[in-house]
């Protein structure tokens, strides 16, 4: 008894941090107690003495969930009721209420309500609760430096700057746009000159039924795949990092992630499931 009332004290202690990440991240009372109550469930299916720092798990745990949320939410948008509007607080707000509107207002919360999910995620922990994005980066399934530049995309954003290109993402889409070239064309040492020795492509089930093999290793393999294909292929902006959308009457029907490294395509991940396109923020860059 005496260890559950000290785990409820801990997570008591922790309520008003994991409350104000939530309401940032959702913009709404309602998804914001469905959100803590949850983190308090899933602490209550772990061991918890097994967690050396609770409150940055914790703050892990409600991140999770408000991106589950927000990737939920994102996958309706098309519905008739149109996108999310972040609701104000109640009329007789209670103090803690009151002390989150204070600190967000109104007009932040509709500017990030036009942030991807995992920019969103990535400014509101680093920039409002400075999370480093070393702990950042595995909850939205990046490197590190990656989830610096969602962070620098939604800042840019939020300031009412017009997102200007990253420099490092210019050169990443030269790369990828001249793997593309080359697959069109059929030209096999364009492919290999872009490609790392060890490249490896590997494919999701979805993908594997329109025609991928499960797993692809090293650059002739992989070159001699892709030769001659890609006419349906563009390049494009996957959860702020260059990739490719292959679009298909007029859909979006397979999505590749593009790993980089030094000069050359180092790995490349396909996903054809709708479900997974479907929670990803993908935005096309050559509109040719």
């Amino acid at each position: 008894m005496d260890e559950k009332n000290s785990l409820t004290e801990q997570f008591q202690a922790n309520r008003p941090r994991l409350r104000a990440v939530a309401y940032r991240m959702l913009g709404s009372t309602a998804e914001v107690d469905d959100a803590v109550q949850e983190a308090w469930l899933r602490l209550g299916r772990t061991d918890a003495a097994a967690v050396d720092n609770l409150g940055g798990w914790l703050t892990t745990v409600i991140a999770r969930i408000c991106l589950d949320i927000l990737r939920s939410r994102k996958s309706r948008r098309e519905e008739p009721m149109g996108p999310h509007v972040p609701e104000p607080i109640a009329d007789n707000p209670s103090e803690r209420e009151a002390e989150m509107a204070d600190s967000v207002g109104a007009a932040l919360l509709v500017v990030l309500e036009t942030l991807a999910p995992a920019e969103r995620l990535a400014f509101v922990l680093h920039d409002m609760f400075a999370v480093p994005f070393e702990e950042i980066a595995p909850i939205v399934g990046r490197t590190p430096a990656a989830a610096r530049q969602l962070a620098s995309r939604a800042r840019r954003r939020v300031q009412g700057a017009p997102p200007a290109p990253d420099p490092d993402l210019g050169r990443q889409r030269g790369i990828v746009e001249a793997f593309l070239a080359a697959s069109r064309n059929g030209d096999f040492e364009g492919l290999l000159a872009v490609l790392a020795p060890d490249v490896v492509v590997r494919a999701d089930q979805a993908a594997q039924r329109l025609g991928s093999l499960p797993v692809i290793r090293g650059a002739a393999a992989v070159a001699e795949s892709f030769k001659g294909r890609a006419q349906a292929a563009k390049t494009a902006l996957v959860d702020g990092e260059i990739g490719v959308a292959v679009i298909l009457g007029g859909a979006l029907r397979v999505v590749l992630r593009v790993t980089i490294a030094g000069d050359r395509i180092a790995a490349i991940d396909a996903t054809a499931e709708p479900a997974a396109i479907e929670a990803l923020d993908v935005e096309v860059l050559d509109r040719t």
